[in-house]
C-alpha cells in the first residue's frame, strides 16, 4: 500500500503485511513527522482513510532538538522493537502488493517518480550502460584492440549484442534518430577517440 506524509506529503511504499491491525507509528525519513498509518483488517485489504495515514503529531514531532532529519527511508517506531529493526519498514519502490491494492477503487494509484522521465536522458544511460558492459567484461582485449587500432572488428559481435538490446530497450525510432549509441562507443570503448 501506498503511504504519504501528510507533513511533507512524500509517498513511500509499505508492505500491508508489516501493519499490525492496531496500526502503528511511523516516522517520515524526510521531514522527521511521525503520523499513524491505519491497519488492516485483512492482508492486501484497502486501508481506511485511502491509503492516507492520519496525522497525529505536528510536524517535526518526533525529532528531539530540532535535529535534522535522518537520511535513511521510512521507518516506523514500534512499541518494544528497537529503530533500525526492520519490524515495519516500507521503503520507496519496494515491490509489496499489486498497483492498486492499497487505492480506493476508482483512482489510479500513484506511482513514485524515480529518475528522469526524459526518454533522451534514458537513452542515454542505457547505451552508456551497455557499452561500459562490454568493457568491463573484457578490459585487456579491449586494451590490445585500442593498441593495435582494431577496437571495430575486435569488438564486433558484443557490439552488435549491445546495440540489439539498445534497439529493444529504447525503440527503433529512436535508437536509429540519435547518437547516443555512438557517443558510448567513442566516449567509453574507445577512451574518448572517434573510432566509431
Amino acid at each position: 500500500m501506498n503511504i504519504r506524509c501528510p507533513h511533507c506529503q512524500t509517498l513511500f511504499r509499505v508492505d500491508p503485511a508489516r501493519v499490525p491491525p492496531r496500526g502503528i507509528r511511523a516516522r517520515c525519513a524526510r521531514c522527521g513527522g511521525t503520523f499513524q498509518i491505519a491497519g488492516t483488517s485483512a492482508p492486501g485489504a484497502s486501508a481506511g482513510h485511502g491509503g492516507q495515514p492520519s496525522a497525529t503529531a505536528p510536524a517535526g514531532a518526533g525529532t528531539p532538538g530540532g535535529s535534522p532529519p535522518r537520511q535513511e527511508h521510512a521507518s516506523a517506531e514500534r512499541t518494544g522493537a528497537p529503530h533500525g529493526s526492520g519490524a515495519a519498514q516500507g521503503f520507496p519502490g519496494q515491490q509489496g502488493t499489486p498497483a492498486g491494492a492499497g487505492a480506493p477503487a476508482g483512482t489510479a494509484p500513484q506511482r513514485p517518480v524515480f529518475g528522469s522521465r526524459d526518454p533522451n536522458a534514458r537513452a542515454q544511460r542505457i547505451a552508456r550502460a551497455l557499452v561500459s558492459d562490454i568493457v568491463a567484461y573484457h578490459p585487456e582485449r579491449r586494451e590490445q584492440a585500442l593498441a593495435a587500432g582494431t577496437l571495430r572488428s575486435e569488438f564486433r559481435d558484443e557490439i552488435m549484442k549491445s546495440w540489439d538490446e539498445y534497439v529493444a530497450q529504447v525503440g527503433q525510432e529512436t535508437a536509429k534518430s540519435t547518437p547516443y549509441f555512438r557517443q558510448a562507443l567513442n566516449d567509453i570503448l574507445a577512451g574518448g577517440q572517434p573510432v566509431f
